[in-house]
């Protein structure tokens, strides 16, 4: 037996109840304007001269946020303490909590003197990583991340073998001390540097030329191969990859959201046919006290009750949304059907009588006898 179903709770009703509302669509929409505005007050607190004017609405925002982030955690929490570090994204959510409590931590045992302060400040920009969770398209995007970090890997790793070649063959060429370029060949690392500069095709010009006014014959040659090579073949071979598995998350996610779909609906029919068999229950335990003689009645008087824009939904197969989707589909099936078969009726008629019009004519046999008569006489 596992831990979840040994240990039960006696606060089911209310753990339900706080499920609805972090999952309720109020409680994302009072998430995303905090995190919007928090961003936009952080985006405000680079300039001096307005941190010091709203330096009181800078801090109760900060007082805010934290606030709310600290109740949507015990919130989480508590509705499930198991499974909620088993999310990813629940965990960020911990982590930009540590990260703001970071700054204050630093001044109280630290001192507002230490070194690497600025740092932990800086780092209070990852507040708005909590906006991904509530954002569906942003987390398609990172789910396509994850699945080409493989495939990427391997592109990169190409061309950084690429890269090496090529920077150990420019260092060799060009990086000499005496007449060679030896501020952007000079060693590898700054080899490496120039290289990307060329991979990204960010101000080669300035760089080739500066080899022309050296007069290096194969200058030319190397940057034209090394363009092609890097920048037009593996930079666009890591794009392709890209967009391959974002079209594949996008399918991905439309599937799923098709089957959220569905089993709302499945949910909201359920709803109703308990009510209704509620109804139902209701009625037959008033039948006893009511003049209703027989059962079938009591449903015509509670047909009477209803008003035409009451849902009536019947557990039946035949009133099911998948039935009627199958039953039309066969109907659009069956009308191409005949359709298809009446054109080839007409065709076949057609190609019987221009038969029949290749085909000799026969004389009449009254017309042969008398033609033979002629000739014997």
């Amino acid at each position: 037996m596992d831990v979840k179903r040994s240990i039960r709770r006696k606060d089911d009703e209310f753990q339900a109840f706080g499920k609805r509302v972090i999952t309720s669509h109020f409680f994302k929409i009072i998430m995303i304007c905090a995190v919007g505005s928090n961003a936009f007050l952080t985006a405000l607190w680079t300039s001096y001269d307005i941190r010091y004017r709203l330096f009181r609405l800078l801090e109760f925002s900060e007082i805010f946020f934290v606030s709310i982030c600290i109740s949507e955690l015990a919130m989480k929490v508590y509705v499930d303490p198991t499974d909620y570090w088993k999310d990813g994204y629940n965990v960020m959510d911990v982590v930009i909590i540590i990260i703001i409590f970071l700054p204050y931590t630093t001044r109280r045992f630290l001192g507002k003197q230490f070194t690497y302060l600025y740092v932990a400040d800086g780092m209070q920009s990852l507040r708005i990583l909590k906006i991904i969770r509530y954002s569906q398209g942003i987390r398609m995007m990172i789910s396509a991340m994850r699945q080409t970090v493989y495939t990427v890997a391997s592109v990169l790793l190409l061309l950084f073998l690429l890269m090496y070649i090529f920077g150990i063959l420019g260092f060799c060429l060009f990086g000499s001390q005496d007449r060679g370029d030896y501020d952007n060949w000079g060693n590898l690392p700054v080899a490496f540097f120039t290289l990307f500069s060329l991979a990204t095709v960010d101000g080669w010009t300035d760089l080739q030329k500066q080899l022309d006014n050296r007069g290096f014959a194969l200058s030319r040659a190397f940057t034209i191969i090394f363009i092609l090579l890097a920048s037009f073949i593996f930079l666009n071979m890591f794009v392709g990859v890209m967009i391959r598995y974002t079209e594949d998350s996008i399918k991905k996610f439309e599937q799923e959201r098709t089957l959220e779909r569905k089993m709302t609906l499945m949910e909201e029919k359920q709803v109703i046919l308990q009510r209704q068999q509620e109804d139902i229950s209701r009625l037959m335990h008033m039948q006893k006290n009511a003049d209703c003689k027989s059962f079938s009645e009591l449903v015509e008087n509670f047909k009477k009750t209803l008003r035409h824009t009451d849902p009536m939904v019947l557990d039946d197969f035949a009133t099911s949304l998948a039935f009627i989707d199958i039953y039309f589909s066969t109907l659009d099936y069956q009308d191409m059907t005949i359709h298809k078969l009446q054109e080839l009726y007409y065709e076949i008629a057609h190609v019987l009588g221009l038969v029949l019009e290749d085909l000799p004519q026969k004389k009449p046999q009254s017309l042969e006898k008398v033609a033979k008569m002629k000739d014997k006489t």
